[in-house]
């Protein structure tokens, strides 16, 4: 398999409040034996990022939108539209480029099944997946979507939740012995972390899991 037919463009919100969702949804794409792609991969402050996007959304058969972020949270405040517009383009990449691009696959996902018609309704119809902000109903959808949709290694989703929590806990350990505090682990690049995940799995997908839920 080429690398646009493993890489999946994760288009979901950065800020912390999402991270207890973006953890386990890049983990369980890396699980799989695919290759997930992000806006924050590369930090160049010369390169714009809606141009980063594009090119990942190019080199990416498949496509995970998060859009359960994009309302407003109080009164005053804009609504979140990045999600929608980096949907529309991968669509719009689908749809207006020959050849491999036809291939694209995407999977839309929201807080609640039908609570993204009041801001986008011409998805009216599309087959949206909710995730009720519970990371482990996420695991469960993106690891059915993958299975089915990219060829991912059929692992099951308890195992994918045991191996998650094996890695947190790794993970913390090793950054607290290397001196790492709070704070430092809560703000470190999620390219980081993403790579943390890769290395660890590389490493332990071949050990027995040590926890259970």
């Amino acid at each position: 398999m080429g690398a646009f037919e493993e890489n999946v463009f994760v288009n979901c919100p950065f800020d912390s409040d999402y991270h207890s969702l973006f953890r386990p949804l890049i983990f369980t794409v890396l699980y799989l034996g695919l290759k997930p792609r992000i806006a924050f991969e590369r930090s160049d402050s010369g390169e714009l990022r809606l141009l980063k996007i594009r090119q990942i959304i190019k080199e990416s058969r498949f496509g995970i939108h998060d859009l359960s972020r994009c309302r407003a949270t109080r009164a005053g405040e804009y609504f979140r539209l990045n999600m929608p517009l980096e949907l529309g383009i991968d669509s719009g990449c689908k749809w207006y480029r020959p050849g491999k691009w036809q291939r694209k696959r995407f999977l839309v996902l929201e807080r609640r099944k039908w609570g993204y018609q009041k801001a986008l309704s011409d998805l009216a119809g599309a087959d949206i997946k909710s995730h009720g902000d519970d990371p482990i109903r996420l695991i469960e959808v993106v690891r059915n979507w993958l299975v089915q949709e990219a060829d991912g290694s059929p692992r099951p989703v308890s195992e994918i939740r045991i191996r998650f929590n094996e890695f947190m806990a790794d993970d913390f350990e090793r950054l607290v012995k290397d001196g790492y505090r709070q704070r430092d682990i809560d703000r470190r690049p999620l390219n980081e972390l993403k790579n943390a995940m890769e290395t660890w799995i590389e490493r332990r997908k071949t050990s027995p899991a040590k926890h259970n839920l």
